[in-house]
């Protein structure tokens, strides 16, 4: 099994479909997935903070099981955890939203299995899931790879979190997650959840930079995270391209390799019922 996790609102819905799907149409392997989906309610900070929805669950367990009839979805509201650990903390402000915190509770959810591979919603895969997920891991409690940015801005082995290769087993045995939780909930950290892993790490595996590439997509390129990047043209200016803004992936990015990919997105959005 390959169990791979997720983390957010109903608003990430066609991050995770289609990164779902990227797995799924790029990956040869007859073994199966279970798609993990941490989710929360707290409404009560903004109105779309809620829960995933039922509807949109179901569409990715349809989806999934006709790639194979063994893969499924588990669905984890982990609100209960959130209130008691980060409700009101320094951290519930940061720089994203509070469903980049949640990972974080992955040591105690129950049926998290002792390998996970923990990814954003705005991830891409362009080549097979297997040659990332079969990294030994062995003394290692994760493997990621470094942060564009950060690894010239910060430390040159500054990492990414938003792909990242969990051995539970060791995380669970060193208490990972247990210092990061005490961080969030304590110290007001620049990158939040980010921030809180590197600072609770005892030892890490570095990636090469083809298992989290934030701003190239080349052949040999795994993952193509779709987060938010510098462009110097016409003028120096952010832009937050994600990989279901289709037009600007083909228009300002030029990709056309992920087109089967979202010819099948296409299909299931238009086939879903609408809410």
């Amino acid at each position: 099994m390959i169990d791979v996790l997720f983390c957010g609102n109903d608003g990430v819905f066609d991050g995770v479909l289609t990164c779902t799907l990227s797995i799924l149409m790029r990956t040869q392997t007859k073994e199966p997935f279970c798609f993990h989906i941490f989710t929360m309610d707290v409404s009560h900070l903004d109105g779309k903070y809620t829960c995933i929805s039922r509807e949109h669950i179901n569409c990715l367990e349809k989806t999934v099981k006709s790639y194979n009839s063994d893969n499924s979805v588990m669905l984890h509201d982990v609100t209960r955890y959130y209130m008691k650990a980060f409700s009101g903390c320094p951290n519930e402000g940061a720089y994203c939203s509070p469903y980049t915190l949640i990972r974080l509770f992955a040591d105690v959810v129950r049926g998290i299995p002792d390998k996970l591979l923990y990814l954003d919603a705005d991830i891409m895969f362009n080549r097979d899931v297997r040659l990332l997920w079969d990294t030994d891991l062995t003394d290692y409690e994760y493997a990621a790879a470094r942060d564009h940015y950060g690894k010239y801005l910060i430390k040159p082995n500054y990492i990414n979190a938003g792909v990242v290769l969990f051995n539970m087993k060791l995380a669970r045995e060193t208490g990972l997650f247990k210092k990061a939780r005490w961080w969030i909930k304590h110290k007001k950290l620049v990158f939040a959840d980010q921030s809180a892993l590197i600072r609770s790490t005892t030892r890490k595996k570095m990636l090469p930079q083809r298992f989290n590439d934030q701003k190239f997509l080349h052949k040999h390129t795994v993952v193509r995270h779709f987060s938010k990047r510098l462009f110097w043209l016409p003028y120096p200016h952010t832009d937050n391209i994600k990989q279901w803004n289709i037009q600007k992936v083909h228009s300002v990015f030029g990709y056309r390799q992920f087109d089967d990919i979202y010819t099948q997105y296409q299909k299931i959005i238009n086939q879903s019922p609408k809410e």
